[in-house]
C-alpha cells in the first residue's frame, strides 16, 4: 500500500533531520533522499524507549543514525561507503555489495576471484565480477565467510516489533554483552543508559574491533560499563564464563550462533530458564552468511539510486544502528506471562522491514538537511578485562 502526501513528507523531514541525506549521494552531487521510512522507523523505536524507561532516556532516533559520522567526519562517497570499507560493484545480472574491512579480508577476495592478489584487490575483483552472477558471487562468499552480496531484498522474515509486547523496564538488570561494532553495542548502551548493569566479555583473541576506531565514539557506547576478558579454551575461565551467562538477565551476542555454541553456551536453554536472549546476525540465525553495516543494508535494498539507476550507499553502516535500536526494544519487552525469550534478530530483515516497493530517489535542498550530530560521552570506556577480577570474585560469592 502506498503511503499517502502527508505520510511521504514526515518520512521526507525525518529523513533530512537524521543528517542521513547529507551521507548519501556522489561527493561532488547533492544529498540525497533515501527509500523507505528507517529515519521514521528509529524514532519510533526511541519513542517507545522513552516511554519505558519513564522518561529516562530520551533520544532521536533518527539522529543517532549517522552519529557515529559526525565523530569521524566521514562524507557521502556514492559507490564507495562512507567509512571506506565496502563497494557496490557491477555484475554480470546487477550490483552487488563487497566489504573489505577485516585484515583476512584481502586474502578472501583472492580466494573469491581464484588469483594471487598482491596489493590493492579491487581492479580484479571489479573485472571478475563483470563476469559473474549475484548468485555466483552469494555462494562463492557464503563458503569463504566473505561479507559480500547481490543488491536485492531478503526473503521475508519474523517481524522485530514489539508493540503486541508489554513494556519491561531494565533498570538494576544484568546485562552480558558479547557484542562488537556498533549494533549490539549501541543496544547495550541504551539498556545502560535505562539503568541496567552492562558488562562487556571479550576474549583475548577476539578484543572488539571498534577499540581500533574513533576513540570518543567508542567511549559514548561503553562508558560506565564494565570490561571482562575471558579464554573460552581454558577450562578455568570457561566454568567462569559459564557462570557468567548465568548470572545474566539479558544476553547480547552478535556472532554466527556457533561461535557461543563453541564455547559451550546454549541460547535457547538460556531462554527456557526465564532468561532473554538477544542474537544479532547479518541473515538470521538459521544462515552462516557474515555481514556488516553498509553491504547488509544495500543486499537488503537499502540504496538510493541515479537517474540511470546506479545504486548508492544510504548513510555510514546504517543497517547497525536500525538493529541496535530494535534489539534495544526487544529487550525493554517480554512476554506476559513473564517466560524468556531468544530474540533472532537478523540485521538484512530490520532493514527490509523499513522498505517499500523501489521508487525513484530525488535529490533535496540542502537546506533542509541536519548535518550529522554528537552527543558527548558520559564518562570513560573501560580498558580491555579492567574488571575481570572484581566480576569473578563476584560470581565466586553467589549460590550455584
Amino acid at each position: 500500500m502506498s503511503a499517502t502526501w502527508g505520510e511521504s513528507a514526515q518520512r521526507v523531514r525525518d529523513w533530512a533531520e537524521s543528517g542521513v541525506p547529507a551521507l548519501t549521494g556522489f561527493a561532488d552531487g547533492p544529498p540525497l533522499v533515501p527509500p523507505g521510512s528507517a529515519a521514521s522507523v528509529a524514532r519510533r523505536r526511541t519513542d517507545r524507549i522513552a516511554e519505558v524507561t519513564g522518561g529516562r532516556v530520551r533520544l532521536d532516533g533518527a539522529r543517532l543514525l549517522s552519529e557515529r559520522a559526525a565523530f569521524t567526519g566521514y562524507g557521502r562517497s556514492g559507490t564507495l561507503s562512507a567509512g571506506r570499507h565496502c563497494r557496490l560493484l557491477p555484475t554480470a545480472d546487477g550490483w552487488a555489495a563487497i566489504s573489505c574491512a577485516r585484515p583476512d579480508d584481502p586474502p578472501l577476495l583472492g580466494a573469491l576471484i581464484s588469483r594471487d592478489i598482491e596489493d590493492d584487490p579491487w581492479p580484479q575483483v571489479t573485472e571478475w565480477l563483470l563476469t559473474a552472477t549475484g548468485t555466483e558471487l552469494a555462494e562463492r562468499a557464503d563458503l569463504l565467510g566473505l561479507a559480500a552480496g547481490p543488491v536485492a531484498a531478503p526473503p521475508a522474515a519474523a517481524s522485530t516489533e514489539t508493540t503486541a509486547l508489554p513494556p519491561r523496564p531494565v533498570d538494576g538488570l544484568r546485562v552480558v554483552d558479547f557484542s562488537s561494532l556498533w549494533a549490539g553495542p549501541l543496544c547495550a548502551h541504551l539498556l545502560g543508559l535505562a539503568g541496567a548493569r552492562i558488562i562487556k566479555v571479550e576474549t583475548p583473541s577476539r578484543p572488539d574491533g571498534a577499540r581500533r576506531g574513533d576513540p570518543a565514539f567508542y567511549r559514548l557506547l561503553h562508558a560506565g560499563h564494565e570490561s571482562v576478558v575471558l579464554a573460552p579454551n581454558d577450562p578455568g575461565q570457561r566454568a567462569a564464563l559459564a557462570d557468567l551467562v548465568a548470572s545474566a538477565d539479558i544476553v547480547i551476542e552478535a556472532s554466527r550462533p556457533r561461535a557461543l555454541a563453541g564455547f559451550g553456551l546454549d541460547a535457547q536453554a538460556f531462554a527456557d530458564s526465564g532468561g532473554t536472549w538477544i542474537s544479532i546476525t547479518a541473515y538470521g540465525r538459521a544462515s552462516n552468511r557474515v555481514g556488516f553495516g553498509d553491504d547488509v543494508a544495500a543486499c537488503a535494498g537499502l540504496v538510493a539510486y541515479t537517474a540511470d539507476h546506479t545504486p548508492l550507499f544510504v548513510g555510514d553502516a546504517i543497517a547497525d544502528p536500525l538493529t541496535g535500536l530494535a534489539a534495544a526494544t526487544l529487550a525493554m519487552s517480554a512476554p506476559a506471562d513473564g517466560s524468556g525469550r531468544l530474540w533472532d534478530v537478523a540485521m538484512s530483515s530490520v532493514v527490509a522491514a523499513t522498505l517499500d516497493p523501489p521508487s525513484a530517489t530525488e535529490p533535496i535542498d540542502e537546506s533542509r538537511i541536519t548535518a550529522p550530530s554528537r552527543r558527548e560521552p558520559r564518562g570513560i570506556a573501560p580498558d580491555s578485562g579492567r574488571d575481570t577480577a572484581t566480576v569473578l570474585a563476584e560470581l565466586s560469592g553467589r549460590p550455584r
